[in-house]
């Protein structure tokens, strides 16, 4: 779950440097820290999309995965999606049976390609 993910690498940052303890990640971000206590022992759900990104950011972890763990989809994608809701959505089924690598590699292409 993500509280637990956000724990872990909370304190592991934190065996390397005293600036990633609950209270001083928590001002950092911009919440209180017994909310953030209570968001790593899961007894919250989990926060907004922008507190999200903040501890994503501050913990150096991709937002889009973790937004993914907390069950949210990044405001930028969705409004991508809602431009052409058919053509995503078609593309998204046919991408959910495709190897890894074969996503990889449709995607460098898309990023290498000339159109």
């Amino acid at each position: 779950m993500i509280g637990e993910t956000i724990r872990n690498k909370r304190e592991k940052l934190k065996s390397e440097d005293k600036r990633y303890s609950l209270r001083q990640v928590a001002m950092r971000v911009g919440i209180e820290p017994a909310y953030l206590s209570k968001v790593e022992r899961n007894e919250v759900p989990p926060p907004s999309e922008k507190t999200l990104k903040k501890i994503a950011e501050e913990l150096e972890l991709d937002s889009d995965v973790f937004l993914a763990m907390a069950g949210k989809v990044s405001t930028d994608l969705i409004e991508i999606i809602r431009k052409r809701p058919k053509l995503f959505s078609e593309l998204i089924r046919q991408l959910k049976t495709m190897p890894n690598h074969a996503i990889l590699r449709i995607a460098r292409e898309v990023t290498d390609g000339e159109w």
